[in-house]
């Protein structure tokens, strides 16, 4: 998207300028946002796969409405804190390079993600178990999924609606993500911001196979490499990202800039990291499973099952 930091600190920069850097000026780049590209972001993997986007970045959230199978990476309650989620990629990523390519006909050159969504709140709470009762904003079936099993009332509204949302008290909380709640003003809506991560939004980069196996091995190889310093780069800026929003959001000295707030920051207890397991074993997971099929769990067992400790079960 066109705005966000991901795209202007990075992707925009690496396929203008730096492809060209690191290719001796063999290859030119050119690269648009989908949002203002003309089409939907639900629409990424089939353009691939037809040739009309030859590389593109698809967010795995979206396009895993019509394929759930994407979305095992990023399930609400899955991936407490950046190094859970880290874990999680690199064990799936041989399954998503996989479908990519036997489905779609796209090869898989990187795994991007954004920084942490987590739950801001209009009055105090002290972790998941106090949302009970409380409408929440979610974005997502998952999310949805969770909120209802804490027997809280989620409602799905726009990003941009947020805010407004939350002054007119349609909510009472909101899970989005901590930079991006701060520039639209959540930290003057909210009093408490939950420090664990529900999702973060992991988007895959890739090219359409007859397009990358047009280039010269040399270039292929050149791009590879660029990309996975690229990939690098934008995974330690999660980091500094996460971590930054919620320190500008309580106003604290290390805020690197930009929009402050004066928040309470609501630590993860054992509790509370116990209850966000229940949630993904009983609800988060079983739901996914029901979605998606006997072949999401086969994977699951297969990818993410033996190191988590948690197996899937097919109806």
């Amino acid at each position: 998207m066109a705005d966000v930091s991901q795209y202007v600190r990075f992707e925009e920069p690496f396929w203008r300028k730096r492809i060209s850097e690191l290719t001796n000026g063999r290859v030119a780049g050119e690269i648009a946002p989908f949002d203002r590209a003309g089409f939907r972001a639900e629409e990424m993997l089939q353009l691939m796969r037809l040739g009309v986007v030859p590389f593109g970045t698809a967010l795995l959230a979206i396009v895993s409405s019509e394929e759930p199978e994407f979305n095992a990476v990023d399930l609400p309650a899955l991936n407490p804190d950046l190094a859970s989620l880290r874990q999680t990629v690199r064990l799936y990523r041989p399954h998503l390079k996989q479908i990519l390519q036997e489905r779609y006909g796209i090869e898989l050159l990187a795994v991007y993600t954004y920084p942490a969504q987590v739950t801001w709140c209009r009055r105090p709470f002290t972790g998941l178990g106090d949302l009970t009762g409380r409408r929440v904003r979610t974005s997502s079936v998952g999310q949805t999924e969770m909120f209802e099993a804490l027997g809280a009332t989620p409602v799905v509204i726009p990003f941009a609606g947020v805010v407004q949302a939350m002054k007119a008290g349609v909510v009472e909380c909101a899970v989005t993500g901590t930079l991006s709640g701060l520039a639209v003003g959540l930290q003057e809506v909210t009093s408490h911001i939950h420090s664990m991560a529900l999702t973060w939004g992991v988007s895959v980069f890739g090219a359409n196979q007859e397009a990358w196996r047009a280039l010269p091995q040399e270039v292929r190889d050149t791009i590879r490499k660029g990309l996975a310093e690229l990939e690098d780069n934008i995974w330690e800026s999660v980091a500094r990202e996460s971590g930054d929003g919620l320190d500008c959001s309580a106003g604290k000295p290390s805020c690197g800039g930009g929009p402050r707030g004066s928040l309470n920051i609501v630590p993860v207890t054992p509790a509370d990291d116990a209850r966000r397991r229940s949630l993904l074993v009983q609800t988060v997971l079983p739901r996914w499973v029901d979605r998606c099929g006997a072949d999401c769990a086969d994977a699951w067992n297969r990818y993410l099952g033996p190191t988590l400790g948690i197996p899937a079960h097919a109806n």
